[in-house]
């Protein structure tokens, strides 16, 4: 294989790369938005655009699909090998655990038409812990597009201030329970929904160790001693 063979190989499989990277940050941004909007729909109990959010989640889906369809396309034509096969396979992962984001996002949705009260307490700090693991989620897929180990280092530790938003929920929820027993299956379906953020956040993280391998070969958890 000459120099201009070799270089236009190398160019077209950037090229594909780079359509992999935007169809991930597509899902991504929608999964975003579909979060963001979710819990706006529970608090101020938007019934109508939390149905357009659950029928919404298909078109994550499909990007799914798509992406997948891609990263195999190009293991199996590029053949990449260290580096490169460790983006491609960082890619195929990150689609998968996108679009099960996406779906936590539907769940939120789901439970819109089921809260007959805003006049619970704990809801009001259910925003707050969505925009953290929401802005988790933008982070780490923007180091994905960057190979930006450090910045994926980052989001993996800040899931510790959404646990600590989940565990301070969970006890608020409980209280309210034993307090307002009338209103426990409310108190039920928003412990549900920050169960379903925390693993938002978890999620983020599951990237960030994928982010940090493909970016430098190593396990994330054993560089930080953990």
């Amino acid at each position: 294989m000459n120099e201009e063979t070799t270089a236009h190989t190398l160019k077209a499989f950037d090229d594909d790369l780079n359509r992999l990277r935007a169809l991930i940050s597509e899902m991504g941004g929608m999964a975003e938005h579909a979060i963001r909007e979710a819990m706006r729909c529970l608090v101020q109990r938007d019934e109508e655009t939390a149905k357009q959010i659950v029928k919404d989640d298909k078109k994550i889906d499909a990007l799914e699909i798509e992406t997948e369809r891609r990263a195999i396309q190009l293991i199996a034509l590029r053949a990449p090998m260290a580096a490169d096969l460790r983006d491609v396979v960082a890619a195929l992962k990150i689609s998968g655990v996108v679009e099960r984001i996406g779906d936590y996002a539907k769940n939120i949705a789901k439970r819109v038409p089921q809260m007959e009260s805003r006049n619970i307490e704990p809801l009001s700090l259910m925003p707050e812990m969505a925009r953290i693991a929401t802005e988790m989620v933008h982070d780490v897929l923007n180091a994905f597009v960057e190979r930006d180990a450090e910045a994926a280092r980052e989001v993996f530790e800040r899931d510790k201030k959404v646990d600590d938003f989940y565990n301070s929920i969970f006890r608020t929820l409980l209280t309210h329970m034993i307090e307002n027993p009338q209103q426990i299956t409310e108190a039920a379906h928003l412990l549900f929904v920050a169960k379903n953020i925390e693993r938002v956040g978890d999620h983020a993280t599951n990237i960030a160790e994928m982010v940090y391998y493909a970016a430098t070969g190593e396990n994330m958890a054993e560089r930080l001693g953990q």
